[in-house]
């Protein structure tokens, strides 16, 4: 069964944008950029779902970092976990992470460390299960993950950000995204918040649509198959 995070709100019947954002090398101090961002007297209205590249046997510090920037709720994800809106999501160690009717499906790597491309593997899925509701933003890192995971969400519909490489402390995973010619906004994480707003805003306004609901464990299983 999917799993709602403990005490975050109820699900609701309003569909919200999700945000998958990756980052690799550079991404801590990217990440803190973004948050930091955030604005501090009002929810943004979308939930935020993390990708950092990890050693196998790393664990992660991030959610930390996060609960000092952000009024949201943080959770370092469980397998079936419910999306919610005003809430962040980070990818635990050594697995891999896929978006499925709206709930966060964990799996064990099927490529070696440095074959993997976890942030792609994201962001496919955020775009064929969300669709125009799917955003995409790619961090500091080396590498070109990422640059796949774009042009699937903007075959959906959706919208991609990368971070400005001349903010990047590794420019590789930007200047990647940003050689598919796709890219809707470049700019240093910080002011990546009042952007990804103001276009939730513009884009969807705020009425109230059918929610993705998590699906029964035996189907989300066969998902995992077919994501597989």
């Amino acid at each position: 069964q999917s799993v709602a995070p403990p005490g975050a709100a109820e699900v609701t019947n309003d569909r919200f944008p999700i945000v998958g954002i990756g980052a690799s090398a550079g991404g801590l101090a990217a990440f803190e950029a973004f948050f930091s961002g955030m604005p501090a007297d009002s929810d943004p209205g979308m939930a935020f779902v993390l990708v950092q590249h990890l050693a196998p046997d790393h664990k992660s510090i991030l959610a930390d970092l996060i609960r000092r920037y952000t009024r949201m709720q943080v959770f370092e994800v469980a397998d079936g976990m419910v999306v919610q809106a005003n809430c962040a999501y980070i990818i635990p160690p050594n697995r891999d992470m896929a978006c499925l009717h709206g709930s966060l499906q964990l799996l064990e790597p099927a490529e070696p460390r440095g074959h993997r491309l976890p942030i792609d593997f994201l962001f496919r899925s955020l775009a064929l299960d969300q669709k125009e509701r799917a955003i995409g933003i790619v961090l500091s890192g080396t590498g070109s993950d990422g640059t796949a995971g774009v042009r699937a969400i903007k075959d959906e519909g959706g919208m991609v950000m990368t971070q400005s490489p001349d903010s990047a402390e590794y420019d590789g995973m930007p200047r990647s995204a940003l050689d598919t010619g796709l890219v809707d906004y470049v700019l240093p994480p910080a002011e990546m918040p009042a952007q990804l707003i103001a276009y939730a805003t513009h884009a969807f306004g705020q009425s109230a649509r059918p929610a993705a609901v998590g699906g029964p464990k035996s189907e989300l299983a066969l998902k995992k198959i077919v994501v597989l």
